[in-house]
């Protein structure tokens, strides 16, 4: 699995107009499955995330996880993290996990995200989503499993 980890100050995704889920201070995590990834890494990757330590302790120093600062998470289903730009002006997005085993993934990670003790709001796997976010730092961290 792959995610994109952004500290925020606050985090919010809407469709339609509804707000889906909002999380005040703590971690943004784009999330994509990819063709062979399992269950196993999805909970290895909420594992790592959940005990990352980006966030400042009393001397500045990113020392603290988001357990430790109480922070919660904003789980966004994301299948371009997946895209092939090596070749042409298209990304490529075959690497990406079907729509099935992606949907079934992220729900899984959310819930293995959940388990390690982290607040999760999260979004609607294939939906148009509107996300914002008001990154902290700026604090930006590309992860794969």
């Amino acid at each position: 699995m792959r995610a994109l980890v952004q500290r925020v100050s606050e985090a919010a995704v809407r469709v339609d107009g509804e707000v889906l889920g909002q999380i005040g201070p703590g971690l943004m995590i784009l999330v994509c499955a990819m063709t062979a990834d399992t269950e196993a890494e999805a909970e290895k990757l909420a594992a790592r995330i959940a005990r990352m330590r980006i966030f400042r302790d009393a001397d500045g120093k990113m020392n603290l996880s988001v357990l430790d600062t109480g922070g919660a998470a904003l789980v966004i289903s994301q299948f371009t993290l997946a895209a092939d730009t090596s070749r042409g002006n298209r990304p490529g997005f075959s690497a990406a996990a079907p729509p099935e085993q992606g949907e079934r993934l992220y729900e899984h990670f959310v819930r293995a995200l959940a388990a390690q003790g982290v607040p999760v709001a999260k979004g609607r796997f294939g939906a148009d989503m509107k996300v914002s976010l008001v990154n902290d730092g700026p604090v930006t961290i590309w992860i794969e499993s």
